[in-house]
């Protein structure tokens, strides 16, 4: 699905090129750019606190959404989390995407950053980028709601697709899933992808984390390990990463980077907020009956933040079994070195493909819950640049 199986040069029959744009919100043939006598009419719309709008939307046709972009006028967190996208497949009722807008397209915590993936990407951290393939078989419908209290005076988009695709029985829809947790529960795992039934393909994720400052100080908070079960799996996953940083690809902490398949857009160690995706499009993750992931909250201490965590309001308890209280004072049995049990900000937007245009994981959480405790560490940062 994510590579074409023909050359670029190969000409296919019975498929169309449609844009939808506030040009020619319809993509009907012929009727673009006719707004104020063709000279830029209208270029974007006013999407006002509570308004819903259709981006595109087609009937009785198969087809393939290639690609989304967008750009608006307010890229504050509060607008790029609490501005909400959805595209429902097939004309079913209940959307196979909902998402806030900023991570959908691969930027968390609210925050712009320039960032460039396979599958997503902001150039220079002012727009939205989408480039996955999303077939469907009769019809599709894209929208936006603003959920905010406050009136974003500019939407500019284009929603590109063609129409007329043939699609086999293998082929399936495109889902997402986002969910927060605010504070994780200590000792328990972060679900960012709860049970989902059925065949399909885990495409990715991207995860933005606000790590506790004044419980954990600046120590490192990313050595919680990626499970994902599937299909007869039991208490033990078939699948079993090594630590957060190790599931994106680098090591030993992480800094700054975009690459194709990983990378972390957001490193901020002063505001202790970090977002970052892996996808896992050379290494497919498919599955035929259902599956479900996870990440472990853990962190480590080390001599440099010890004293720190020892003067902390609550105890610190090792990752193992029994969660045993750490005596992390001078002369504290504890080694320099160690990992501890961690309870923070985490958020993330999963993707996957499934065999059916809709899922069982429930509506997308209220705009309150969404937009939270993101505006003093962004707000600071950006008023630094």
């Amino acid at each position: 699905m994510i590579e074409p199986t023909d050359p670029i040069y190969v000409i296919p029959d019975g498929i169309e090129t449609r844009w939808a744009s506030p040009e020619n919100p319809s993509g009907e043939p012929g009727g673009g750019g006719g707004a104020k006598g063709g000279r830029k009419g209208a270029a974007s719309f006013a999407l006002r606190s509570g308004d819903e709008r259709l981006l595109a939307h087609v009937a009785k046709t198969s087809g393939t959404l290639r690609r989304i972009w967008v750009t608006i006028s307010d890229r504050s967190p509060e607008m790029v989390r609490g501005v909400r996208i959805e595209i429902f497949w097939d004309g079913a009722p209940t959307p196979a995407v909902s998402a806030p807008l900023g991570d959908f397209f691969g930027l968390g915590l609210g925050r712009m950053a320039p960032f460039e993936s396979a599958l997503f990407a902001s150039p220079e951290g002012r727009s939205f980028n989408c480039f996955v393939p999303m077939p469907f078989r009769t019809g599709m419908k894209v929208t936006v709601v603003n959920e905010t209290a406050c009136d974003l005076d500019m939407f500019f988009y284009d929603v590109n697709y063609t129409v007329g695709d043939r699609h086999g029985p293998g082929s399936a829809y495109f889902h997402n899933h986002w969910r927060r947790e605010q504070p994780t529960t200590l000792g328990e795992d972060y679900l960012f992808l709860p049970t989902v039934r059925g065949r399909g393909r885990f495409l990715g994720v991207n995860m933005g984390v606000i790590a506790d400052r004044s419980r954990y100080s600046t120590s490192w908070w990313g050595e919680g390990e990626v499970k994902v079960w599937i299909d007869r799996d039991g208490a033990l996953p078939t699948l079993c990463g090594t630590g957060t940083e190790d599931y994106i690809g680098t090591g030993w902490g992480q800094g700054r980077f975009s690459h194709l398949y990983s990378g972390c857009p957001l490193a901020d160690g002063d505001a202790m907020e970090y977002a970052f995706y892996r996808y896992h499009l050379p290494d497919p993750i498919w599955f035929r009956e259902s599956i479900r992931a996870s990440i472990q909250q853990i962190g480590c201490f080390a001599p440099d933040v010890r004293r720190d965590l020892h003067n902390g309001p609550a105890p610190i308890r090792a990752a193992e079994p029994g969660r045993r209280i750490l005596d992390l004072s001078a002369g504290g049995e504890a080694a320099d070195y160690g990992l501890f049990e961690r309870s923070d900000d985490w958020s993330s937007c999963a993707y996957f493909y499934l065999d059916r245009p809709e899922n069982d994981l429930g509506p997308l959480p209220g705009v309150e819950t969404r937009v939270a405790n993101l505006y003093d560490g962004a707000a600071r940062k950006d008023g630094e640049d």
